[in-house]
């Protein structure tokens, strides 16, 4: 349906809201507690391990459920006056917009300034590249990767490769990802296929859609960290990621 937001309660906790960000984004990077902390109050869920670069803009903030082990690149922009939910392991490029609101085409509803909202929902271990853009209403399904510079108009599966403008599935995520990480880099020790056999073979009889290993070091840092015990749950880290499909 579409709605006029000029209600005086809303604007006043509209209001709230942006001191809350401008606080959020105003925070030194020694500052990570109290941001945290600001994050938390902001945001209708910030997860444990999660991390959005300042700076941060949105509507509300209060409408975005900000997954577990989450992250957002700089630049981050959250259309959110109606719900965005952005699931765990989740990694967001640089300034991408996710947009859950739009106005009518007809000229005099908006002149009144009429809007709708539909949600959007982004899955677990998705991939957004930089500048994507996300419509209203897209449901993007676990573990698929969308390339840079794309505009996401309607809902893709899980565990595909997709891109362009408009948004198109290019690929299913496959055993050619097993080997290469990119186009015709072969993973390299010791992340390569043989290394970790036994690993992919426990958690892809757990989870039958997915078919490989990914590997990816965090946005903030070049560094890895390794636990003693591969096999199993993801490692992550504030210096570096570790992912097993």
């Amino acid at each position: 349906m579409i709605y006029t937001c000029d209600d005086e309660e809303m604007i006043k906790a509209q209001k709230e809201q942006m001191e809350l960000l401008y606080d959020f984004n105003a925070t030194r990077p020694s500052q990570m507690t109290q941001r945290n902390e600001i994050a938390r109050q902001l945001l209708g869920e910030f997860g444990e391990d999660a991390y959005i670069d300042p700076p941060l803009h949105a509507n509300w903030g209060c409408n975005t459920y900000f997954s577990a082990h989450a992250y957002a690149n700089f630049n981050l922009t959250l259309v959110d006056d109606g719900e965005v939910h952005i699931g765990e392991h989740t990694m967001i490029g640089p300034n991408c917009t996710i947009i859950t609101t739009g106005h009518p085409i007809r000229p005099d509803l908006r002149e009144k300034v009429t809007q709708y909202s539909l949600p959007v929902t982004i899955g677990r271990n998705v991939w957004l590249g930089a500048n994507v853009t996300v419509l209203p209403g897209v449901t993007i399904g676990d573990n698929s990767v969308i390339g840079a510079c794309s505009l996401v108009t309607k809902d893709i599966p899980a565990n595909m490769v997709a891109f362009g403008q408009p948004c198109k599935v290019y690929r299913e995520i496959g055993e050619h990802d097993d080997v290469y990480y990119w186009r015709d880099r072969m993973i390299n020790p010791p992340y390569d296929q043989k290394q970790y056999n036994k690993s992919l073979s426990t958690n892809r009889s757990n989870r039958s859609n997915h078919r490989g290993l990914v590997v990816m070091t965090d946005p903030r840092s070049h560094n890895l960290r390794l636990s003693s015990e591969i096999p199993g749950a993801p490692l992550l880290h504030h210096t570096g990621k570790v992912r097993l499909l």
